[in-house]
């Protein structure tokens, strides 16, 4: 008796469950991504001994790299990093990047006149996948020379549904009134998860010390910080100077 009661009061709320239905959940995570095009963060530890010979190499070798696919940016990390080299590559699709990864394996002058002679300078290799975040398109700097700034974001678990828009808010709070120039914004999709990158660009490391001070000073960007901070897991940085062969300088 008590079961068929308990099914009359289901039905009549307009809920029929059956066993052996799947249950369904729907997500909301905010923008999504619209496109394949994402971006591959490459991340070498370099012997010390070998560092300036490493950039002398590459300098010189780098085109039979960039004849496969886009470069989008190469630096030495000056701040927050000994002896990296940062770079970001931009890819269509996974497809792309299968097939650049073994055309790059048979492709003799790079693996000969690099790859064999840069390997033994290296300790370390690191990548991470991100895509740019839909609200931001890539902003080049005014002017070329200068140095770039990473800042990359450890958020709490829950993606851009919980802490997005405080985030966006945040970011924005520091580029609209011209502290810094925003290049663009990442959100990793491999390496580690509920990840986000912002790359800035200053005139110089004083330029950004400045900048840092007088946007502390602002209460629109004090606000908009005590807002985001309350989503924030940890932090890091690096202070990147650009390589004479990078697309972006």
């Amino acid at each position: 008796m008590l079961k068929r009661v308990l099914k009359s009061s289901i039905i009549r709320s307009g809920f029929l469950l059956r066993s052996a239905d799947p249950p369904r959940v729907q997500f909301s995570i905010g923008p999504q991504q619209k496109h394949g095009t994402f971006y591959e963060f490459r991340t070498y530890n370099i012997r010390p001994d070998q560092n300036a010979a490493f950039f002398r190499l590459t300098n010189e070798k780098i085109h039979l790299r960039t004849a496969h696919s886009e470069l989008l940016g190469y630096w030495s990390v000056e701040y927050g990093g000994l002896n990296q080299a940062f770079h970001i590559w931009k890819y269509d699709s996974y497809a792309q990047r299968a097939a650049v990864r073994a055309a790059l394996s048979q492709d003799p002058a790079w693996m000969s006149e690099y790859i064999s002679k840069v390997l033994p300078m290296l300790t370390a290799q690191d990548n991470e996948v991100a895509y740019m975040v839909p609200w931001c398109d890539l902003q080049r700097p005014p002017q070329d020379g200068g140095v770039y700034e990473l800042v990359s974001y450890q958020m709490r678990p829950g993606g851009p549904a919980v802490w997005g828009k405080a985030f966006q808010a945040s970011v924005t709070s520091h580029d609209a009134p011209g502290y810094c120039h925003l290049v663009a914004v990442f959100h990793n999709e491999f390496g580690l998860l509920n990840r986000v990158h912002t790359l800035w660009w200053f005139q110089s490391a004083d330029h950004r010390a400045e900048s840092r001070r007088m946007s502390h000073t602002d209460a629109r960007v004090v606000a908009s910080v005590r807002d985001s901070v309350h989503f924030l897991d940890s932090q890091k940085n690096k202070l990147l100077l650009p390589c004479p062969f990078s697309p972006l300088k």
